[in-house]
């Protein structure tokens, strides 16, 4: 049987930076002969990138895995490779426990999914392949295939060396290894050939980059290297923390016109307390001095955050003063998640561990009281007109959709719009939209020719 007569499919699942891994692999898979095929039902293989970085993410790739697994019954499935964060974390558990996997690879050997896929299919061999390669040693960059519209996501880092007590990812992806300049921008050139319109930065710590091999942050000398070598319209920042908020990077976020004014700032708590046993670095002063830094510094600009509830120890008081933290910041976007207990962090064995169910309650409370403040932010944009960039057409509601500057793709909300009949705007393309109406997350709009 010819490699192209072999269609192979992929599931993604997680963060970008997972993503971006599915695309590298998907280039590999595509320069080997095989052909792609989104339609997972006649594929006779698929690939499944897992995340594993909370329990959630966990029990969604194994669900995805044994669904995958039910079509070797009624498809034409021959092999499953899973791949990625839970194989890495989980190596011989999912040898053992998942009968229907025909191999596994760690997130240091995605360069070796050709080698995967033909074990795989290989049935002469009783024992399954298996690869897990030094995830230090992982090559970043190299061809991929965007598997994005109009943005792309860019890698500019690997790994993290911060060292929060409750997070699983350095056992997973190691120490942070920054690429060059020069790697980077390359990749972001070829981006430009592609009509790419919004290249969005992300790395497990966006902010720290450059500090490993420039010994200096260089976030700021990363952004203008890729302004000035392409013409890619926006840029967007996500994972930067508030303790490496320099004043170079609020400057280049505020003079630099293709840098989008929205930046994501992970900040998890504000008690003083439960930040020293989370191991964040820098005390909520840190936090409250970054975000009225940037506020002061690029006026209206979005900030994106994310908050835990539930860590072990977090006390009603610690609760009442994230709740005041996040009603006097007023974050345009925010994200709650309730603690996840995992094994292998200095988290899972702390006393004083929350009912998950608290922890899941005290979430809900504080989404609630953000619904309202999501919503008053997105009113200021009534009755203005705002640079869109256009996503696409709803046949059903007969309305373009896209986003605003202050929107990141697939986290935050979108801009729905109208136009004169029988117009239709190119995916991809910049339009200026006046809004007229607000929800709690999204915009709703028109434009004239």
């Amino acid at each position: 049987m010819k490699k192209s007569d072999i269609k192979v499919g992929f599931v993604s699942l997680g963060c970008p930076k997972n993503q971006l891994d599915t695309e590298v692999m998907l280039a590999h898979v595509a320069q080997a002969g095989y052909t792609i095929t989104p339609e997972e039902s006649e594929a006779d293989v698929v690939i499944v990138n897992t995340c594993a970085f909370i329990e959630s993410a966990k029990r969604e790739a194994i669900d995805n895995i044994l669904d995958v697994a039910w079509l070797k019954e009624h498809a034409n499935l021959k092999a499953l490779v899973v791949t990625g964060c839970l194989p890495e974390r989980y190596r011989e558990e999912i040898l053992t426990d998942m009968p229907e996997v025909d191999a596994v690879i760690g997130v240091g050997s995605i360069h070796s999914i050709v080698e995967a896929i033909e074990a795989a299919l290989d049935k002469k061999s009783e024992k399954k392949y298996a690869r897990f390669d030094d995830k230090e040693k992982l090559a970043l960059g190299g061809d991929r295939v965007v598997t994005t519209d109009a943005y792309a996501y860019l890698k500019i880092s690997e790994g993290c060396d911060n060292r929060c007590a409750y997070c699983a990812i350095p056992g997973i992806r190691g120490n942070m290894r920054s690429r060059t300049i020069e790697d980077i921008v390359a990749e972001a050139k070829t981006l430009d050939d592609m009509a790419i319109r919004e290249v969005v930065l992300v790395a497990q710590d966006t902010s720290a980059y450059g500090r490993d091999i420039y010994g200096e942050y260089a976030l700021p000398k990363l952004i203008r290297a890729i302004t000035e070598a392409t013409k890619i319209p926006w840029i967007r920042l996500l994972y930067c923390y508030p303790d490496k908020i320099t004043p170079e990077l609020i400057d280049e976020i505020a003079y630099n016109d293709r840098v989008v004014k929205y930046i994501d700032i992970p900040v998890q708590h504000a008690s003083d307390t439960v930040l020293a046993r989370m191991n964040r670095h820098g005390d909520s002063a840190c936090i409250r001095d970054a975000i009225h830094r940037l506020r002061e510094g690029v006026p209206g600009i979005t900030l994106r955050t994310t908050l835990i509830t539930g860590f072990p120890g977090e006390t009603e008081a610690d609760f009442e003063e994230l709740c005041r933290f996040a009603a006097e910041e007023k974050f345009e976007c925010l994200g709650v998640f309730p603690y996840s207990r995992e094994e292998g962090t200095p988290a899972y064995d702390m006393p004083d561990q929350i009912d998950p169910q608290v922890a899941q309650d005290r979430a809900d409370i504080i989404m609630r009281a953000q619904a309202e403040i999501s919503e008053k932010a997105k009113r200021r944009f009534v009755g203005k007109t705002v640079h869109v960039l256009c996503e696409g057409f709803d046949v059903v509601s007969e309305a373009h959709y896209g986003r605003t500057q202050y929107d990141a793709p697939e986290i935050d909300g979108k801009v729905y719009f109208t136009s004169p009949a029988g117009t239709r705007f190119a995916e991809g393309s910049f339009v200026d939209v006046k809004i007229t109406d607000a929800m709690d997350y999204d915009l709703v709009g028109e434009t004239k020719l």
